[in-house]
């Protein structure tokens, strides 16, 4: 039996654990790069604009700058770890061609998705909830809705991390890898609410804020740690649940086709 077929046995526990297993194994072979260096890199952010911006702005949005800009911070951190988590593993396995393994065993291409996606999720959950504890420390943290919390980080992590599988798949090399990171998420987190409401901006400039999907991660993840919502009730969470769908669909398409994985 290959990946390709699926099993009238339903799921295979015991090779998705083994999947999961090897991811974890994986990651934690590196912690710094995994946790230290994005949990440094928002201490570095917190404390700059809770202590150096934030004490020349009283407050925006109704709360303290520094509450406004975390949830910003975590998600941020979040998109990058199941990002990079999810890319670069799908890239090695092509690189190293322990690819083959795992299309030889008895895996749906569901399963497999899955196995690499809990990794990411969990990866990301862990970098979210160490920013909090952070956050902590600085007075600023504060979640009013546990449920929404979860909902966007996983919901925005497995978005990422299956947008990492199409990038890894798609990657000839290094640095191709690294492209979206360096021309897309980052400059596109940056303008996407982190530090700022819609109402700060100029008129004619608010249409980038609504044309840019992090501005929705990044909206609902605040709303629901400090009850800051700009977006009409249902948009990002409908936004987010349709971008599941459409790359879900087409990542499970790509296994099916082979592309970037027998070549």
């Amino acid at each position: 039996m290959t990946g390709s077929t699926l099993t009238k046995m339903g799921v295979n526990w015991i090779g998705l654990y083994t999947l999961v297993r090897r991811e974890m194994t994986r990651m934690m072979r590196v912690p710094i790069q995994a946790f230290i260096a994005p949990w440094i890199s928002a201490l570095l952010f917190i404390f700059i604009f809770g202590f150096v911006v934030g004490g020349r702005i009283s407050e925006i949005g109704g709360h303290r700058y520094l509450e406004f800009v975390l949830p910003g911070i975590v998600m941020m951190n979040v998109v990058n770890a199941a990002f990079l988590q999810s890319s670069s593993s799908i890239y090695f396995s092509r690189f190293i061609r322990f690819i083959e393994e795992t299309l030889v065993a008895p895996l749906s291409y569901a399963e497999m998705i899955a196995g690499g996606l809990s990794v990411v999720v969990l990866r990301a959950v862990f970098t979210g909830i160490g920013i909090l504890l952070m956050g902590v420390a600085f007075g600023a943290t504060q979640v009013q809705s546990w449920p929404l919390f979860l909902f966007w980080v996983v919901s925005v992590s497995a978005v990422f991390g299956l947008l990492g599988i199409i990038v890894g798949l798609w990657s000839k090399s290094f640095e191709q890898l690294n492209m979206p990171v360096v021309f897309f998420l980052t400059p596109l987190s940056m303008v996407g609410g982190v530090f700022n409401t819609v109402q700060m901006l100029p008129d004619w400039l608010r249409w980038l804020a609504w044309a840019n999907p992090f501005f929705y991660f990044i909206n609902g993840l605040r709303g629901a740690m400090i009850g800051f919502d700009e977006t009409p009730p249902g948009l990002g969470e409908g936004l987010t649940l349709l971008l599941l769908v459409v790359l879900g669909g087409t990542v499970w398409r790509l296994y099916a086709k082979g592309y970037g994985l027998r070549e």
